[in-house]
């Protein structure tokens, strides 16, 4: 019997959460993103849900990055909206009749960046959040849609300093540049993040969808076909042999293994390999 990456508890019929649970880093592997393309079709066929809360089973790492050793293994059959399938679920978290809240707790980098800015609301814990988007100093450009997301949270100037720079950034920082919506203490994360979802879980679910449709309108929302250009950006760049290279070096020095190198991704990505 296989084992869900994606942990599902439902606290009420309204009110559901989703823990990641997908050692030893939670990365995006091919079992991950199937796990969650189903979690996303249990929550559109359902009625009655009105919230739910993504966090993780691992307090350093929330959702690492995308599985660059596996990516040939990635499903690419596309999803309910036509879109491959990230898109298709940025898309789909947009579109949805309930919340998507992310209660933030370890690093969320490449694509954990980008899963926790196409969910609907954002809390970081201030000790141990940890956000970057690490793929410009890894070879790549970023293909899940921060390129199309941050600009539009952060503003023009902020989006390029943490595209470009690669650097890993703290909850304080992310929550001053509107990254996340609020840093909280990291003893008063699971209260309040619980709060919150019990609140919204009471309310008239219409109510919920009408308003969180017209923001929509309003909003500069992410286009799935732009996301789908920047994606192709980066299989392109991981193709060249630069971004071959890149990775090569990567890989050897620690990525995507449980260590010192994952840990202070960012870092490392400004030093030399024989540093």
């Amino acid at each position: 019997m296989t084992t869900s990456p994606i942990k599902v508890h439902r606290h009420s019929d309204a009110y559901w959460r989703a823990t990641f649970d997908n050692p030893p880093l939670n990365l995006l592997d091919p079992e991950f993103m199937t796990a969650l393309r189903e979690l996303l079709t249990d929550l559109e066929d359902d009625d009655k849900v009105q919230v739910i809360v993504f966090d993780s089973a691992d307090e350093e790492y929330f959702l690492a990055h995308y599985d660059a050793v596996r990516a040939a293994e990635m499903p690419v059959d596309p999803g309910p909206t036509g879109l491959p399938p990230w898109p298709d679920i940025v898309v789909r978290l947009a579109r949805a009749p309930f919340v998507s809240i992310v209660a933030l707790r370890g690093r969320a980098r490449g694509v954990g960046s980008e899963f926790a800015l196409a969910c609907d609301l954002r809390f970081a814990s201030m000790e141990k959040a940890v956000l970057g988007q690490p793929e410009v100093g890894s070879g790549v450009v970023p293909g899940g849609g921060a390129m199309e997301t941050l600009p539009a949270l952060v503003g023009r100037s902020r989006a390029l300093e943490i595209i470009l720079g690669s650097e890993d950034f703290d909850a304080v920082t992310a929550e001053r540049y509107g990254w996340v919506n609020r840093a909280v203490p990291d003893a008063e994360l699971d209260v309040f993040v619980d709060r919150i979802a019990s609140r919204i879980a009471r309310f008239d679910r219409s109510a919920l969808v009408t308003a969180k449709e017209i923001v929509n309108r309003r909003a500069t929302r992410t286009s799935g076909e732009d996301i789908v250009e920047s994606g192709q950006a980066l299989r392109a760049a991981a193709a060249s042999p630069g971004g071959m290279a890149r990775l090569t070096e990567l890989l050897a020095r620690g990525m995507q293994q449980r260590g010192a190198f994952e840990r202070d991704f960012g870092a490392e990505l400004g030093r030399d390999a024989d540093t």
